[in-house]
Order: structure tokens, then C-alpha cells, then sequence
């Protein structure tokens, strides 16, 4: 009979241990769902990295064939015109100085 109990107790310390490792230790349920998570992480920047990426080959790819894009580049990026345009610039003034412009007597400025 003690040897049937002892049988018990080591099959019952198997479960246990067996137990313990699929809630707790390594390879656990909730490392899997943690795992499972940084996947998803994952996936969603890889996508936005993808998209990136496409918007990049379009444009490298406008540049190579299309003057307009050049020109737009230019513009924009660089600031250049083309020969007998006029470049104005407005210059709008801060708050701050706004409101010492009204602060200061009339006469003044």
C-alpha cells in the first residue's frame, strides 16, 4: 500500500511541475500571448514601413521620368524659380510685437 501512495505523490509532483510550467514557466500561455502581441507590433510597423517604402519608389520613380516633379522639387525644397517669375515674401509680425506696436504711444512709430 506505501508503494501505491508513493506512486501517487510522484505522479501528483509530475502534474504539478507540468502544471506550473504551462501557466508560469518558460514557454507559458502568457508568454504566447505576450509573444502573440509583439507580433501584431510588429506587423503593424512592417505595414506603415511598406507603405513608406512605395511612396519612395513613386517618387523616385516621377523624378526619373517627369520634368514636373523636378520642378516641384525645386520649388518647394529648394526655393528656386524660373527666369522672369517675381518671388515675394510676407513677412507676418508676432503677437508679441503686435502688441508692443499698440502699447507704444502714437507718435512713435
Amino acid at each position: 500500500m506505501t508503494s501505491i501512495r508513493w506512486l501517487v505523490l510522484v505522479l501528483l509532483a509530475l502534474f504539478g511541475l507540468l502544471q506550473y510550467r504551462l501557466w508560469v514557466g518558460e514557454g507559458s500561455l502568457a508568454q504566447l500571448h505576450t509573444l502573440k502581441g509583439q507580433i501584431g507590433e510588429q506587423q503593424v510597423e512592417l505595414d506603415r514601413l511598406r507603405a513608406r517604402n512605395q511612396a519612395l519608389i513613386a517618387e523616385v520613380e516621377s523624378l526619373k521620368t517627369g520634368l514636373a516633379a523636378i520642378e516641384e522639387r525645386a520649388r518647394f525644397d529648394l526655393g528656386m524659380i524660373q527666369d522672369g517669375e517675381l518671388f515675394l515674401q510676407i513677412i507676418e509680425k508676432s503677437a508679441a510685437e503686435r502688441a508692443r506696436r499698440r502699447a507704444e504711444p502714437a507718435g512713435e512709430h
